[in-house]
């Protein structure tokens, strides 16, 4: 118990010192309360004095540091000027790039500030400007030179005259790429400058347009102008010509579709229909021009002398016929609008390239129209001319007066004819279309033939009926030659010898000339009718007199060179004898003399048919003669010095006629 009341006690003692400590403590934290009270209304004074110096140093400082960056500024934004101004250079284009880039990202971060950033615009416009005056100065390099001097057409895509130098290509992409970058409405509303920087970048469109298209046109009107001359040279095929405007066009149209990838892949705008079609439509308006130009001056020639030029007439709409899809799809290219386009031209439906108050499409459909109509006009002044070659009075062409008696030769109208058919293959298609759109029988003008009347050969639209109505034209055009070379043939135009030997040479000609491909089989039986009717003809007028001499009847009493004979041989049958030797030589020397002023069979390529007459002649005449020369010697011993010729004589004679 002792030990635990001494620690109570211990405890109570702690207590005491504890209170006595804890009394002093309040004390002095009284004592301290009351000091801090008294400092603070002392120092709140000072306290709120060096908050505002403290303010207005932080704004001291703010306004230094905006002077500061302003000043700054004010240097980086007249480098950025200066280096507008100077434009790119050589190799430093991505200066250039960067510079603008810096002046536009000024503008997005500056909204507020409306006099600098009108100033930045003016900077950015200045540079879209002067990257155009480069990008202009380039196209105007790769759109000039010396144009194309060779006289040969070349339709090959790699060779095309106007091609765009590939080597000015590395240098004007990147500054394309660049330009299809910079603010415009479309794409940056809001910025200051785009209207600005819309207006340069088409105008420098247009000017490529512009540029390329005059440069185009200059390197195809050499090519054009060739067309005319060489159209209207007498030793120049038309039908060549007509080939060589079809290549001609060919040219342009693949010209016209390498320049609208060109104009895609280099306008300075960014890739749109509107923008693309305009431009396009104002590159094709020269061209169009051209082509309009040739044509019509290959349609006045063919106009002046419409024969001559038929076939430069259907060869050329067989090459445009052909090639009118094409012409179509480039065409196309200028009126592929978008709606409300803010580029689209105003000429023309849809915005289509113009020549004058003409479409393309218009000049296009003018121009097949055009070559449609002198095609169907050429069939039947073609037979009207062969026709008039038969007249009294006709002249044939060369300036041969086709009425002289004694000439045998080949007529031109015989040989154009030939010339004519032979060339219709080359232009079948161009020939049956029209043919057939001219109607069958049609050009048999004047000769009763209903103008209009549907063809003989069924559908208007099938091949067969082309091919029918071709076949009835082909037939039509010999059957009119056959039956003018018969008219001349005839007395007075020929001395009826002279006559059939011009009959036979001429429809031998047709017969050995004529492109069997193209003859249907009442064609082919009206010729050969013809040349065995001309070779009837021909021996009847030459050599049945011949025939008549050495044969069992007597001589005709009323034949002045007979009864002279009989006078000096006598009577009887000697005398006969000796009288149908004299009359059959005097006649064979007329044959050989006639034969020799009128040349049969004479011309190149008809051997076959010389070769028949010739054996026809040698197998009637000689063998005729042989059996006459066999009778008369039995019928005297002196026979033997009535014949001056052999019948070998005879036959080798006859064969130097051929």
């Amino acid at each position: 118990m002792d030990d635990e009341t001494a620690e109570i006690e211990l405890l109570q003692q702690n207590l005491n010192k504890t209170r006595q400590i804890s009394k002093r403590m309040t004390s002095i934290l009284d004592s301290f309360e009351t000091r801090v009270a008294k400092l603070e209304k002392s120092i709140l004074p000072l306290y709120t004095a060096s908050q505002i110096l403290n303010r207005r140093r932080s704004n001291i400082d703010k306004t230094l540091e905006k002077i500061d960056d302003v000043a700054t500024r004010e240097e980086d934004l007249s480098a950025e000027e200066s280096l507008i101004l100077r434009g790119p250079q050589a190799g430093q284009l991505h200066l250039y790039k960067e510079a603008v880039e810096r002046l536009n990202a000024n503008i997005a971060f500056k909204a507020g500030e409306s006099a600098e950033i009108a100033k930045i615009a003016d900077l950015v416009e200045t540079g879209a400007k002067r990257l155009v005056q480069l990008y202009t100065k380039i196209v105007a390099e790769g759109s000039s030179g010396p144009t194309p001097t060779s006289d040969r057409i070349n339709t090959s895509l790699l060779s095309l005259p106007s091609t765009f130098p590939p080597t000015l290509l590395p240098t004007l992409t990147p500054i394309v790429k660049f330009l299809r970058g910079m603010p415009i409405p479309a794409t940056h509303p809001s910025h200051p400058a785009a209207q600005g920087i819309a207006r340069t970048l088409m105008d420098a469109q247009r000017g490529f347009s512009d540029m390329r298209g005059n440069w185009c046109v200059k390197c195809l009107d050499a090519q054009g102008k060739r067309l005319v001359v060489r159209a209207g040279t007498s030793d120049v095929d038309p039908l060549q010509t007509g080939r060589e405007f079809g290549e001609w066009v060919e040219i342009i149209l693949a010209t016209a579709d390498e320049e609208h990838k060109l104009l895609q892949s280099l306008a300075p705008l960014p890739p749109s229909s509107s923008a693309i079609s305009s431009s396009y439509a104002l590159f094709l308006s020269p061209i169009l021009r051209l082509f309009n130009s040739v044509l019509s001056s290959l349609v006045a020639l063919m106009k002046k002398n419409l024969q001559r030029y038929s076939f430069l007439a259907l060869s050329a709409y067989e090459a445009l016929l052909s090639q009118q899809g094409q012409f179509e799809l480039v065409l196309s290219f200028t009126t592929d609008m978008g709606a409300g386009g803010s580029f689209s031209s105003s000429k023309g439906a849809g915005g289509g390239a113009m020549v004058g108050d003409k479409s393309g499409h218009d000049i296009l459909r003018e121009g097949l129209t055009t070559l449609r109509s002198l095609c169907l006009r050429s069939f039947p002044e073609f037979l009207a001319d062969i026709k008039l070659a038969a007249l009294p009075t006709a002249v044939g062409k060369g300036g041969v007066n086709v009425n002289a008696d004694v000439s045998t030769k080949v007529l031109d109208f015989t040989i154009e004819t030939v010339k004519y058919i032979s060339k219709i293959p080359e232009v079948e298609g161009a020939v049956s279309a029209a043919l057939l759109a001219l109607g069958d029988g049609n050009w048999k003008m004047g000769e009763g033939i209903q103008v209009g009347q549907k063809s003989k050969g069924g559908d208007a639209g099938g091949d067969e009926s082309e091919n029918v109505v071709l076949e009835h034209f082909i037939h039509d055009v010999i059957q009119t030659t056959i039956t003018s070379l018969q008219t001349i043939s005839r007395p007075p135009s020929r001395r009826p010898a002279f006559g059939a030997v011009f009959l036979l040479n001429n429809v031998a000609y047709l017969r050995a000339f004529l492109p069997a491909a193209l003859l249907a089989p009442p064609t082919v039986e009206l010729v050969q009718s013809n040349f065995r009717t001309a070779k009837a003809g021909y021996f009847d007028s030459n050599f049945t007199p011949l025939m008549q001499a050495i044969s069992d009847a007597p001589l005709s009493s009323t034949s002045n060179t007979s009864s002279s004979l009989t006078s000096l041989g006598g009577g009887g049958k000697s005398g006969q004898v000796k009288d149908k030797f004299a009359r059959f030589y005097e006649l064979f020397e007329e044959v050989v003399e006639r034969h020799r002023m009128g040349r049969l069979l004479d011309e190149e390529g008809v051997e076959r048919e010389r070769k028949v007459v010739e054996e026809e002649v040698v197998g009637i005449v000689v063998e005729s003669f042989r059996r006459f020369c066999v009778k008369a010697g039995g019928k005297g011993k002196n026979t033997q010095k009535y014949i001056k010729k052999t019948p070998d004589d005879i036959e080798a004679e006859i064969r130097s006629l051929f």
